[in-house]
C-alpha cells in the first residue's frame, strides 16, 4: 500500500511539473517601418529595325554590329551611308525606362562614352557623344515605352581593315 501511495504521488507530481512547464508563455510586439522611394529602371530592347541585342531585356546589353565595310553587304539591321571620307553605320536600338512610386511626368537621357575615340566619331539618338561629357539624348522621356535611339559609329575611310572598334556608351535617366 506504501508503494501504491509513492507510486501516486510521483504520478501525481509529475502531472503537476508538466503542467507548470507548458503553462509558461512570452510575448512580445514587433514594430515594422518601410519608407517607399521613388524609382526608375532603364533596360535596353532590340528594335525590329535593328541589330538583335544580346542581353535584350537588361540593363547592360551588347549591340554588336560584326564586320563592316564602306561598300558591300551589310547585316541586318544595319544603315549605312558614306561620305567621300568616312562611313557610318548604325542600328535602332530601343530604350525603355519606366518608373513606380513617384509623381514625376518623364525623364531626361543622357549617354557617354566609357573612353576616349581619337578615331572613330559616336552618336545616339542622331546626337554626338563622347567620353568628355554626357550629352542629353532626350529631355523628356515617356515612361514605359521603347524610345528609339539609334546608336551610329563613323569611321574614316583611313582605317586600317581588320581594326576592331570597341567602346561602351553609359545610358543615364533622371526622372524629372
Amino acid at each position: 500500500m506504501k508503494k501504491m501511495t509513492l507510486l501516486f504521488a510521483a504520478a501525481a507530481l509529475m502531472i503537476a511539473m508538466s503542467s507548470v512547464a507548458s503553462a509558461q508563455t512570452a510575448s512580445g510586439t514587433l514594430t515594422v517601418t518601410a519608407t517607399v522611394t521613388g524609382s526608375i529602371n532603364l533596360v535596353f530592347n532590340s528594335d525590329p529595325a535593328g541589330v538583335a541585342l544580346t542581353g535584350s531585356g537588361t540593363n547592360a546589353a551588347t549591340l554588336a554590329f560584326g564586320t563592316v565595310s564602306a561598300f558591300g553587304p551589310v547585316g541586318a539591321g544595319i544603315v549605312r551611308s558614306a561620305t567621300a571620307t568616312d562611313f557610318t553605320v548604325s542600328s535602332a536600338v530601343d530604350v525603355q525606362v519606366t518608373e513606380t512610386n513617384t509623381a514625376s511626368a518623364n525623364y531626361t537621357l543622357t549617354a557617354q562614352l566609357g573612353t576616349a575615340d581619337a578615331t572613330n566619331t559616336w552618336a545616339v539618338g542622331g546626337l554626338a557623344v563622347t567620353n568628355a561629357a554626357a550629352s542629353t539624348i532626350t529631355a523628356t522621356g515617356t515612361y514605359a515605352a521603347n524610345s528609339n535611339f539609334p546608336v551610329a559609329i563613323t569611321i574614316p575611310f583611313t582605317t586600317a581593315s581588320g581594326t576592331n572598334i570597341s567602346n561602351t556608351i553609359n545610358y543615364t535617366a533622371t526622372a524629372n
